[in-house]
């Protein structure tokens, strides 16, 4: 049971404009619905390749409501990337958009979105989470920037479980650890409240307890349906508040040096926890509730190894010669976090996640 606040309440909190459908076989049976309620009747269809046929299936019901489907989405959304999709997009008369798939999927929808206005559905395929805000990002020269704007943020949300069955149990794992990172930074943003805290604990013990499941059994809908839950009960943290630590440093280490998105937050997450510790009581207390444990970074770390992730920045193709550079644009960066972020600091947080050494403060 979450306790009472135990400091004055001083807080804003902004309800996003978002709808949210969640059912068994909503992709299909949802999404024409949504599309009808905003009013739209030319809708571009994007995703990346290996979600093309879930998307195949999405526009097919749709029928007449849609204007295309554009399967060009990549890791980070890449500048090209988007520019190629908001072309296609134009060319074919579109009024709106539906990104069905992962964050990069949602994330080229997004970009999309940024540049032409158009509303935004997404239909997400995995736990990414990204679906919840209006955080939108490009890497262009090796650089991810990030940014916020009401116009990316998505105005229908369609969560159907059956679309996460087929997705490989590494990959879930990796996105569902990936959404509990959104809710743990949540814990020590700035622009908490006592609402987003609530949904924070809520989501990393509806994830947390589902990732095991989910590994045991894939095909169960029943843990991919509480999996997606957790996951949208994470994102929707991520939307309410602003990033630090554990995110910046995840978009540096995607968008300069190339490492896969959901892995990354996995194998560093613990890491910057115990980082931030000292400096984030409250948040650490939360968490030991949601996950039953005293130390949360192990428990973490833990949890992803033993089914079967990646345990070290090494193993998804960091260079040891890239620490140093990567903790010195970390650092260089301005962004809110519990404790002062030094290229020093930053640079013994990444060497024990490049090496794989027990998490600690």
């Amino acid at each position: 049971m979450t306790t009472p606040p135990s400091t004055p309440l001083d807080f804003s909190y902004e309800t996003r404009p978002a709808r949210v459908v969640f059912r068994p076989g909503a992709a299909v049976t949802a999404t024409p619905g949504e599309v009808a309620r905003l009013g739209l009747h030319r809708v571009l269809v994007v995703c990346g390749g290996r979600g093309e046929e879930t998307a195949r299936s999405v526009a097919d019901a749709l029928g007449d409501s849609c204007a295309g489907l554009h399967a060009g989405a990549r890791m980070h959304v890449p500048a090209e990337v988007a520019d190629k999709a908001v072309e296609v997009a134009r060319a074919t008369g579109a009024d709106g958009c539906v990104a069905v798939g992962g964050g990069s999927a949602i994330g080229l929808g997004k970009a999309i979105a940024l540049r032409t206005g158009l509303p935004l559905i997404a239909v997400p395929s995995t736990y990414s989470g990204s679906e919840m805000t209006s955080v939108w990002g490009l890497t262009e020269n090796g650089v991810k920037s990030t940014g916020r704007d009401t116009r990316v943020q998505p105005r229908s949300v369609v969560y159907d479980p059956e679309l996460t069955l087929g997705l490989p149990v590494p990959l879930s794992v990796t996105s569902g650890i990936n959404a509990l990172a959104h809710a743990a930074e949540a814990l020590y943003a700035p622009d908490r409240s006592p609402l987003v805290s609530l949904m924070a604990e809520e989501g990393v013990r509806a994830m947390a307890g589902a990732l095991p499941e989910v590994a045991a059994a894939p095909g169960d809908p029943e843990a991919r349906g509480r999996a997606l839950y957790g996951a949208w009960l994470c994102g929707a943290c991520l939307g309410a508040t602003t990033m630090g630590l554990h995110h910046k440093l995840c978009h540096v280490l995607g968008g300069t040096f190339g490492l896969p998105h959901a892995e990354t937050h996995t194998v560093v997450l613990p890491y910057v926890l115990a980082h931030n510790a000292p400096a984030a009581p409250d948040a650490i207390a939360v968490l030991s509730r949601a996950l039953a444990t005293d130390d949360v970074p192990h428990a973490l770390r833990e949890l992803a190894g033993g089914l079967g992730a990646p345990r070290t920045l090494a193993e998804l193709g960091l260079r040891e010669a890239d620490l140093a550079p990567a903790a010195e644009q970390v650092a260089a960066q301005s962004y809110p976090n519990p404790r002062e972020v030094t290229a020093h600091g930053v640079l013994g947080l990444l060497t024990a996640a490049y090496e794989g050494w027990e998490p600690r403060g």
